[in-house]
C-alpha cells in the first residue's frame, strides 16, 4: 500500500476521542465519538512496533528510537520527534514517566527529558510494558526503586497494570491477588484493562486467546467469550471499547455491538487512547 487518505465519516470534532494505531506502515490517528468512527489518517510512515499514551504524549517504539508524536489538526502534519533512547521493542509509562525496552537488553525510564537506565543487560526478552509492569519470556517484572524485580509467572506475552494486575501467558490468563491466580485456561496473547479501574478492582477488561476474545465487566462479574470480527491485537478504553485487529480493522463497541472500519494498513502492533 502506497498511501492512506484522510477519511471523513462525521464532521463535528467536538468531544471526540483520539486513538493512535501503531503498524509496520506507520502511525495512524483515528477520531472516534463513542462507538462512531470518524476521520482517520496517517501521521507518519515508520515501522512502529509499540505505542503508548503517556504524560509526555503519544510514545512510539521503532527500530530507530522511542519517538514522541507532536500532534496537529491534520494527521498528515503530525511529526515524530526522537528521544535518544535508540532502538526499542516496547514502550509504556508508569507514574514516574516513560518506560522503554530495547532489543539489546536495555530498560530505561525517562524523567525530565532524560533517560535513566534501569538495566543495561536485562536478560529476559521484554514483550510488553504497562504501568510499572513488564511482560517477558521469563515472567512478570516490576519496576521498583529503580530496579527490575521478578514478580512471578513464566512465558508472559502481555500484561495489564490497572485496577487488578493481569497477565496473558502461554498457559493461562492470571490475575494478581494472593499471588497469581488463574482466571482462564489456554494460551493467551493479549490482555488489557480500563485504566479508570479503581485499585483492587476491574471496571472493564479484555483478553485474547488463539483469536478468541473475552470480556470482563464489573456489573457482570465474570469473563465471557465475545463474537468479534477479527483477531484482536490490542484494546483501549474511553466512552466505548476500542480494538484493532492484525489485518488493520478498527473496532468500536458500547453495548456489545461492534462497528468496524478498515484502516488500510497491516502489521498492526497496538493502539493507544488519548485520555480525556
Amino acid at each position: 500500500m502506497d498511501s492512506i487518505e484522510e477519511k471523513r465519516v462525521y464532521g463535528d470534532r467536538k468531544g471526540d476521542t483520539q486513538v493512535y494505531v501503531a503498524s509496520s506502515f506507520g502511525v495512524v490517528r483515528v477520531r472516534v465519538a463513542g462507538d462512531t468512527v470518524g476521520e482517520f489518517g496517517l501521521c507518519e510512515r515508520c515501522d512502529a512496533v509499540d505505542v503508548a499514551a503517556t504524560a509526555d504524549g503519544i510514545a512510539v517504539a521503532t527500530d530507530d528510537d522511542v519517538e514522541l508524536l507532536e500532534p496537529a489538526a491534520d494527521a498528515s502534519d503530525a511529526e515524530l520527534v526522537g528521544t535518544g533512547f535508540g532502538s526499542a521493542v516496547a514502550v509504556g509509562a508508569d507514574e514516574s514517566g516513560l518506560l522503554a525496552a530495547g532489543p539489546d537488553g536495555r530498560v530505561a525510564s525517562r524523567e525530565d527529558d532524560e533517560w535513566q537506565t534501569l538495566s543495561g543487560d536485562f536478560e529476559p526478552t521484554v514483550r510488553a510494558i504497562d504501568g510499572d509492569l513488564l511482560a517477558t519470556d521469563r515472567g512478570v517484572y516490576r519496576v521498583h526503586d529503580g530496579e527490575l524485580d521478578h514478580a512471578g509467572l513464566t512465558d508472559v506475552r502481555d500484561v495489564s497494570a490497572a485496577g487488578v494486575p493481569l497477565a496473558a501467558t502461554a498457559d493461562g490468563l492470571y490475575k494478581l491477588g494472593n499471588g497469581w491466580m488463574e482466571v482462564l485456561e489456554g494460551s493467551f496473547e493479549v490482555v488489557a484493562a480500563d485504566p479508570r479501574s479503581e485499585p483492587g478492582s476491574l471496571r472493564r477488561a479484555h483478553a485474547v486467546s488463539n483469536g478468541a476474545a473475552y470480556d470482563y465487566a464489573a456489573d457482570v462479574g465474570e469473563w465471557r467469550e465475545l463474537d468479534v470480527p477479527g483477531e484482536i491485537v490490542d484494546v483501549g478504553y474511553a466512552d466505548a471499547v476500542y480494538a484493532v485487529t492484525a489485518d488493520g480493522r478498527f473496532l468500536a463497541a458500547t453495548d456489545g455491538e461492534w462497528r468496524s472500519q478498515v484502516l488500510g494498513i497491516d502489521g498492526v502492533a497496538g493502539l493507544a487512547v488519548v485520555p480525556a
